[in-house]
C-alpha cells in the first residue's frame, strides 16, 4: 500500500476536522519514512522501546495515539534526537490519530463504551454516557488498570467516559445533564476535583 492510500483510510476512520483545536499540526503523518507500506504497528506511544520494537519487526508505519513530537522543535538533542534517529534511519513512517479519533465513531470512546458494555449510550460533546451495570471493581478489571473514586459511590448505574486528560468542568457538567451518576477519565487535577459536580 502506498503511504498516501493509508494516510487516505486513516483520515476516513477519523476525519482530521474532528480533531481539537490544540492537535493543529500534531495529527496525521508527522513522521514522513518509506512510501510503500507493508507492515504496520499500533502503539498508545511512540516510545524509544515502541520505536525499536517497530523497527525490529520491519514496520514501514507506526500509528500512534500521542505525537512525540508536542512542542515545535528548534534544536534536535538528548532523548528527541534518539528517538528520531532510530526512525529516520529506519525509514519508518509514524501517524498520529489523537482527539480526532477520540471524537470519531468507533474510535476510543466508542471502545470504551463498549469494553464496559454501555447500555442506552449517547455521544457527549467529548465522551459517551450510557447504563452501566458494572461494579467499581469489574470496571477496573475490564480497563486493566487502577481506579481511583473521588467522593462517593458503590456501583454507578449511568456513567460517562472519556479517554484520555478528560476530567474537565464542561465535559462532567454536560455528563450530569445527560444523567450521569459518575465520571470516567484521567488525569484529575485537584482543582477540579474540587468543584466536580459528579464522583
Amino acid at each position: 500500500m502506498h503511504v498516501h492510500a493509508f494516510t487516505e483510510e486513516m483520515e476516513r476512520l477519523a476525519p482530521p476536522d474532528l480533531a481539537e483545536d490544540f492537535d493543529a499540526g500534531r495529527i496525521g503523518l508527522i513522521v514522513e519514512g518509506k512510501t510503500k507500506i507493508d507492515t504496520i504497528c499500533c502503539a498508545l506511544d511512540a516510545t524509544p522501546s515502541v520505536v525499536k520494537r517497530a523497527v525490529a519487526g520491519h514496520a514501514d508505519m507506526l500509528l500512534v495515539h500521542h505525537t512525540p513530537l508536542w512542542t515545535p522543535l528548534t534544536s534536535l538533542t538528548g532523548q528527541t534526537a534518539r528517538l528520531m534517529r532510530d526512525i529516520l534511519a529506519s525509514g519508518l513512517n509514524i501517524y498520529v490519530m489523537h482527539t480526532n479519533f477520540d471524537h470519531a465513531e468507533c474510535g476510543v470512546n466508542d471502545a470504551l463504551a463498549d469494553l464496559l458494555a454501555f447500555e442506552n449510550s449517547e455521544p457527549m460533546s467529548l465522551g459517551i454516557v450510557g447504563d452501566c451495570t458494572l461494579t467499581i471493581n469489574e470496571i477496573g478489571r475490564r480497563l486493566a488498570c487502577p481506579l481511583r473514586v473521588w467522593g462517593k459511590i458503590k456501583k454507578p448505574e449511568r456513567l460517562a467516559v472519556v479517554g484520555g486528560s478528560g476530567f474537565n468542568p464542561e465535559f462532567m457538567a454536560e455528563a450530569k445533564e445527560r444523567g450521569a451518576d459518575a465520571f470516567l477519565s484521567a488525569e484529575l487535577k485537584h482543582s477540579v476535583y474540587r468543584g466536580a459536580p459528579l464522583p
